[in-house]
C-alpha cells in the first residue's frame, strides 16, 4: 500500500495534466498561426462555404451573373473599337491612366480584367440570405486575388513598363532587383535606418520640448512656448498606441503640435512605449489608468488649478473616451473638452478591419500573441496594407521594382514604416471587448467594477472623421453624437484616416464640413447631417483652434515651466525621449 501511495504521490494531478494539453494545444495554434500571418484559416473556409451554398441553392443569382458575364463580353468587344466605351474603371482607380492602355492588344486586356473585376464585385455580394459578414470577406479576398492578377501588375502585359524597359534597355529592371534586395535586407534587418532622409528628433519629431515625465508605458512630452502669453488651459494629445506619437508632430510645416504652440497653447503629448514580451500583461485599463490618468495627473502638477483639453487620435481617442466616461462618473471634472480624432467608441460599423475580427480570427490571434507576448508591427502593418493593397502593395511593385523607380521619400511614409508592437492582453481585450462585443455603446464596459456611459460626459465633444477614413469610417466615428447628450461638434474633413488628419493651414485641396449639436438636440443621422452641412475650404485645424479660443477663459498667462522639480517632475531628456526610437 505504502509503494502504492508512493508512486501515485509522483502522478501529475488532472488540473496540471488538463493545463498542459491546453497549453500543447494553444502551441500547435500558435505555430499556425505564424505560417498564415495569423489569418484564421478556419474564417477563410467557412466564408467561402457560407458563399458557395448560398450560390448552388440560388439559381436566380445564377441567371443574373450569367447575364452580367455576357454583357461584360458584349462590353470587352465593344472597347476594342477605339470609337466605342467598354468597361470603364471605377472612380480612384489609376492604374489604365496611361493612354498606351488604349492602344491594341493592351486595350482587350484592360476591358477584360474590369469586366471580370465588375462581374466578381455582383458575384460575392451572393443573395440576401448570405450573411454580410461571409459576403464582405469574400469581396475582399477576391478583389486581393484580382488586384494581385490586374495587368498592370505584369510587366509583359503593361505597355508602360514594356516602353521602360526598352528606353532604359532593362536597366529599369536592374534597377528594380536592386531596390527589391535592398528592401527585403531592410524589412529583414531590426537594426535597419528608417530613412535616409528622415531623422526622428532631426527633421521629424522635431519640435522643441522636454520629457517632464516617464514610467514603463510612456512618457510625457511637455514642448516649449514660442508666445510671450500662453492660454491658462493646457492641452494634453493621447495619440494611438498602434503607431508612434509623432503623426501629429510631422515635420514642422505639418505638425499639429507645432501649429497649436504658436497658437499659444502648453501642449502635452503622451508618447508611448513599443511594448515586448516582457509587457505582455498590459492591459487596456493599464492605458487608461497609468497612462492616461498619471498623465492628466502630471499635467496638472504643471499647471495647477486648471481643466485640461484632452485630444485623442485613433484608438488613444477610444481609451480617452473611456477615460473620460469613468472620470466623469466619479465626479472628476478636470477636463474642459474632449476632441476625439478619427476615434471610435461605437465598433458596430467598424468598417474593413471587421472583416479581420470573429470569434475565430480573435481566437487565432489570441494563441499567437499568447506564444509571442505582442502582436509584431509586421503582422500589424500587412494588415493595413492589405485593406488598400492596390496603393499601398501595388502600385509600388510597379513602380519601385517593375520601373525601377526609387521615389522620392517622404515623411509620412517613413511614419507608417515606424510602426510598434501590441501587448497580448491588451489587444485581446481591445478586439473582444470592443470590437466583438461593442461593450461601451452596448452598456456593459466595467472601469473598477462599475459600468460608464459616454452620456455621463459634461465636458464639449470636438469629434472629427476623416471622409477617406478605411480605418475609422466617418459614419462609425459620428456615432458619438448618438450616445453623448452634450454640446457636440462634428467635423468631417476631406482626405483619409492620416492625411486628412495632417491638413496644415495652405494644404491645397483641403475641405471640412463643421456641424454643432446643442445639448437637448435631437439626433440626426449621419447621411442626413452631410446633406444639410456643406463643404468649406480651408484646414480643419483652424477650425478646431476656433473652437478651442472659444471655450478657454479669454485671459492669458505667463508659459509655466518645463517640468514641475518641485513637485517631483524634473525635466529627463529632449524632445521627443526615448521611446519613440524604441524599434
Amino acid at each position: 500500500m505504502t509503494e502504492s501511495r508512493t508512486e501515485d504521490a509522483h502522478q501529475p494531478a488532472a488540473g496540471e495534466l488538463s493545463r498542459s494539453y491546453g497549453t500543447l494545444n494553444r502551441t500547435a495554434r500558435a505555430m499556425q498561426a505564424r505560417m498564415t500571418m495569423g489569418v484564421s484559416p478556419y474564417s477563410v473556409a467557412k466564408a467561402w462555404m457560407d458563399w458557395w451554398n448560398d450560390l448552388a441553392t440560388a439559381p436566380g443569382l445564377q441567371a443574373e451573373l450569367a447575364q452580367r458575364a455576357w454583357e461584360g463580353q458584349i462590353k470587352v468587344l465593344k472597347g476594342l473599337a477605339e470609337d466605342e466605351d467598354g468597361v470603364s474603371a471605377e472612380d480612384g482607380d489609376h492604374r489604365f491612366d496611361d493612354d498606351a492602355w488604349d492602344a491594341l492588344p493592351y486595350r482587350l486586356w484592360k476591358h477584360a480584367f474590369l469586366a471580370t473585376e465588375d462581374f466578381w464585385e455582383r458575384a460575392s455580394q451572393g443573395t440576401g440570405r448570405l450573411s454580410q459578414h461571409s459576403a464582405s470577406r469574400v469581396e475582399f479576398m477576391m478583389r486581393q486575388m484580382l488586384d494581385a492578377m490586374s495587368p498592370s501588375n505584369n510587366l509583359l502585359l503593361n505597355p508602360v513598363t514594356l516602353k521602360k524597359t526598352v528606353e532604359t534597355a532593362g536597366m529599369n529592371l536592374v534597377h528594380g532587383a536592386q531596390l527589391f534586395a535592398s528592401d527585403t535586407v531592410e524589412d529583414l534587418s531590426e537594426d535597419a535606418e528608417l530613412s535616409e532622409a528622415f531623422h526622428v528628433g532631426g527633421n521629424i519629431a522635431c519640435t522643441p520640448g522636454k520629457v517632464v515625465y516617464r514610467n514603463e508605458l510612456f512618457e510625457l512630452i511637455q514642448y516649449e512656448p514660442v508666445t510671450e502669453k500662453v492660454h491658462a488651459e493646457p492641452i494634453l494629445i493621447v495619440p494611438a498606441w498602434i503607431m508612434k506619437y509623432y503623426i501629429l508632430d510631422l515635420s514642422p510645416r505639418n505638425s499639429l503640435v507645432r501649429h497649436l504652440v504658436g497658437q499659444g497653447y502648453t501642449v502635452f503629448c503622451i508618447s508611448w512605449v513599443n511594448p515586448t514580451a516582457e509587457h505582455r500583461d498590459l492591459s487596456m485599463d493599464d492605458y487608461r489608468r497609468r497612462g492616461v490618468l498619471e498623465a492628466l495627473d502630471a499635467v496638472g502638477r504643471i499647471c495647477p488649478d486648471s481643466r485640461v483639453h484632452a485630444c485623442g487620435y485613433c484608438l488613444g481617442g477610444t481609451i480617452l473616451a473611456i477615460a473620460a466616461a469613468a472620470m466623469a462618473g466619479r465626479g472628476d471634472d478636470r477636463l474642459a473638452s474632449v476632441t476625439l480624432i478619427a476615434a471610435q467608441t461605437d465598433f458596430s460599423e467598424a468598417g474593413e478591419l471587421m472583416l479581420f475580427v470573429d470569434e475565430t480570427q480573435v481566437g487565432y490571434l489570441e494563441d499567437l500573441m499568447w506564444a509571442q507576448g505582442y502582436l509584431d508591427q509586421s503582422q500589424m502593418a500587412g494588415t493595413f496594407q492589405l485593406l488598400k493593397a492596390r496603393d499601398l502593395v501595388w502600385s509600388r511593385v510597379i513602380h519601385r521594382y517593375l520601373m525601377g523607380e526609387n521615389g522620392r521619400e517622404f515623411d509620412i511614409g517613413v511614419w507608417a514604416k515606424d510602426a510598434t508592437r501590441m501587448p497580448y492582453r491588451m489587444h485581446s481585450e481591445y478586439l473582444r471587448g470592443l470590437f466583438l462585443e461593442n461593450r461601451l455603446t452596448a452598456g456593459r464596459f466595467a472601469v473598477e467594477g462599475r459600468v460608464i456611459a459616454l452620456k455621463d460626459i459634461s465636458a464639449p465633444f470636438f469629434v472629427l472623421g476623416t471622409e477617406e477614413d478605411h480605418i475609422a469610417p466617418w459614419r462609425s466615428v459620428y456615432k458619438a453624437a448618438l450616445f453623448t447628450d452634450g454640446d457636440l461638434t462634428f467635423v468631417l474633413t476631406s482626405g483619409g484616416h492620416n492625411g486628412g488628419v495632417l491638413s496644415e493651414p495652405g494644404h491645397r485641396g483641403r475641405s471640412y464640413r463643421l456641424g454643432h449639436r446643442a445639448p437637448g438636440v435631437t439626433y440626426m443621422d449621419p447621411d442626413s447631417w452631410l446633406h444639410y452641412h456643406d463643404p468649406a475650404e480651408g484646414s480643419w485645424w483652424e477650425a478646431w483652434t476656433d473652437w478651442l479660443h472659444a471655450r478657454s477663459p479669454a485671459e492669458m498667462t505667463d508659459p509655466p515651466g518645463l517640468g514641475a522639480p518641485d513637485k517631483g517632475l524634473p525635466v529627463l531628456d529632449e524632445a521627443p525621449g526615448t521611446y519613440v526610437r524604441q524599434r
